[in-house]
């Protein structure tokens, strides 16, 4: 038993002892880190992204076909992965669209080196055989596969590629609207949003992706410039909105050619279908039911824009219709003739 003689002596020997407690824990704690470093083995570089990181989970294609994640969709190959369902009424559709474009882009390499992965956030939904009606509806081919599998897999690879879920989100309304593009020989990784311009992503995959690698076709140095008459807020909406799907005056695409639309449905219903195209399917509208049956029920989505831009996306394709109107007219035959002769008679006078 220690006896103090003194406040002062007691309170110095207290403060010793836990200046030697914690140099004996610091000293723990660096035996343990070193430890564990030492335990752990070195891994190169040029691995890292491989088989020891990437989960080998199964999952099963729009076919019925396993396929394990790592050994049967990765290894060795360029890869564009994302994640849909198909009962999705908002970005979906879009965005399987967008990516029927970068398909076209790439047909020559798809199923070869490159491959697409649109993988099913809704698995107890999308079977096999739903994913294959799905597929079908967008004309994906070889080398695009839509995946199924146990949520738990599922959620593992969204963890593993940097797309897992919040916490708190809903799994299918709260799911990622990003692309993850690789190339797995390379060690090669990013990501990109699934609404960027087609051709932009093509390029990636076709030349950043691909080292060494130039197509004459996809190389975005020789992709035209945006044509100045086209620039505006209209324009865009339309370009990056609904040109997936849609065509003004190019013959009907996903959905429906958009030429003459408002003449032929009112600016009206035009307004009210944009602003909510699945409120309007839900309420059994007749025009938007019809829609949805003949163009392979696939679902308009809701692009959630302001009343303000559908406005401005409608007043472009109303321009786009009379510009095309005017040209249709220019270009008849009789059209020609009156300017013809037009033409000779201002020139009549000055002749004189």
């Amino acid at each position: 038993m220690i006896i103090w003689e003194t406040k002062e002596e007691k309170e110095t020997v207290r403060r010793n002892g836990w200046l030697i407690q914690a140099a004996i824990a610091a000293c723990i704690l660096t035996s343990a880190a070193y430890l564990l470093v030492a335990a752990t083995p070195a891994v190169a570089d040029n691995t890292y992204w491989g088989a020891n990181y990437f989960p080998n989970v199964p999952l099963v294609t729009q076919d019925g076909k396993t396929l394990h994640f790592y050994d049967d969709m990765l290894k060795g190959r360029i890869v564009l992965i994302n994640f849909i369902y198909t009962e999705c009424g908002d970005s979906c559709p879009l965005e399987t669209a967008k990516l029927t474009q970068v398909y076209r882009l790439l047909d020559n390499r798809m199923g070869k080196d490159i491959f697409f992965y649109s993988i099913s956030v809704d698995p107890q939904r999308d079977t096999p055989a739903v994913l294959k009606t799905y597929a079908k509806k967008f004309h994906a081919g070889p080398g695009w596969y839509f995946l199924t599998g146990k949520r738990e897999d599922i959620d593992l690879v969204r963890k593993k590629i940097g797309m897992a879920g919040r916490l708190d989100e809903d799994p299918l309304t709260g799911h990622t609207t990003s692309l993850t593009l690789g190339n797995e020989p390379q060690g090669q990784w990013m990501q990109d949003s699934s609404f960027d311009d087609p051709r932009f992503i093509a390029t990636m995959i076709d030349n950043w992706l691909t080292p060494g690698y130039k197509s004459a076709a996809n190389n975005y140095q020789n992709v035209p410039k945006l044509d100045p008459s086209t620039a505006g807020a209209g324009p865009s909406m339309f370009r990056t909105r609904c040109a997936a799907c849609h065509s003004i005056g190019g013959g009907d695409g996903v959905g429906p050619d958009l030429l003459g639309v408002t003449n032929a449905r009112g600016r009206e219903w035009v307004t009210r279908y944009i602003l909510a195209p699945d409120k309007a399917l839900a309420q059994n509208d007749p025009i938007a039911v019809a829609l949805f049956n003949k163009y392979n029920k696939v679902k308009m989505p809701n692009l959630h824009l302001p009343q303000a831009d559908v406005k401005l996306l409608i007043d472009y394709l109303d321009s786009q219709t009379a510009a095309q109107a005017d040209a249709s007219v220019a270009d008849k035959p009789g059209a020609a003739r009156v300017e013809s002769d037009s033409t000779k008679t201002s020139q009549g006078p000055a002749r004189n």
